[in-house]
């Protein structure tokens, strides 16, 4: 009887787990070996004509300029844009919780919209904000008579546009986050800074930001992890152009994949930049302060 009421947990956990293998851990098992095989749209047709080549994937990518420009573009969105997202949410958290009217209550769905729109929707609308000739940010830079900017046509340019849209359209979530963090913050706390004779800012930086701790955290791995995997933004507005200056890893990997159909070579690429999230959380985690009860 006892044995009976154990295998209860598992029960209830095993649909999960079955999903989660059938849709995450088998595709990745078999898409490790794959990275180690020649593997092209021919072998999917006839298995038999796929060999097996060991790492000379994964030395062909550190030999492929295009793979190498690809991490550099990746590091570049993610040192600029990962703190633009945290600041910006963070801002906009600290700015809406100090209301409750439905002015602030409209404030927040606004800005958690862009983070629902579809891309393609949101692509088509600054496609034409960026557009150099007929562009709303270069009509408004001529009435400061600043010439027109090739937004997307310059590749250090394309880049920063890209990090723009992408910040103005990962705000949402992580606003909710701080928002939902903020609200849980004990109001005793305050007043008793308050009493103590803190000031608003002193108040800020002794007791909301140090007991935001872990919602900052938590948003700074999963904020990085998705600017690693960097991908709907070059895909749609530039497809990784000008002269691959906004090429990103993860779109590398599609390219490889899917247009050229080199399956194995795709493979091994996805694996690197596996390798390089699980490094880059890792250290994290590392320099993560310890835990600190206030």
């Amino acid at each position: 009887m006892n044995q009976f009421k154990n295998r209860h947990p598992y029960m209830f956990i095993a649909p999960a787990v079955v999903l989660l293998s059938l849709f995450s851990l088998f595709p990745i098992v078999i898409a490790f070996f794959i990275s180690f095989t020649d593997m092209n749209l021919k072998g999917l047709a006839d298995w038999s004509s796929i060999s097996f080549v060991g790492i000379e994937n994964y030395q062909d990518l550190f030999a492929d300029d295009t793979f190498i420009k690809s991490i550099f573009n990746t590091l570049f969105y993610v040192v600029f844009g990962v703190p633009l997202v945290i600041a910006c949410s963070l801002s906009i958290a600290l700015l809406l919780n100090y209301g409750t009217s439905w002015v602030f209550n409209t404030f927040r769905a606004v800005y958690y919209m862009p983070s629902i729109t579809n891309i393609i929707a949101v692509a088509v609308i600054w496609g034409y904000l960026y557009n150099t000739e007929y562009g709303l940010f270069n009509y408004i830079l001529s009435f400061f008579s600043i010439d027109k900017v090739a937004w997307l046509e310059d590749p250090l340019m394309a880049k920063i546009s890209l990090i723009l849209l992408a910040v103005w359209k990962g705000i949402g979530i992580n606003m909710i986050i701080f928002l939902a963090a903020l609200q849980g913050i004990p109001k005793s706390y305050y007043e008793a800074a308050k009493i103590d004779g803190a000031n608003r800012f002193q108040m800020l930086f002794s007791v909301t930001l140090p007991l935001l701790r872990y919602a900052t955290f938590f948003v700074t791995v999963t904020t990085l992890i998705g600017w690693m995997q960097f991908f709907e933004e070059p895909f749609v507005m530039t497809d990784g152009g000008p002269l691959d200056g906004t090429i990103s890893v993860a779109l590398f990997i599609y390219k490889e994949g899917f247009r050229f159909s080199e399956f194995g070579y795709a493979a091994a690429g996805s694996f690197v930049l596996f390798a390089m999230i699980i490094v880059v959380t890792l250290i994290q985690f590392k320099f993560r302060k310890s835990d600190t009860e206030y």
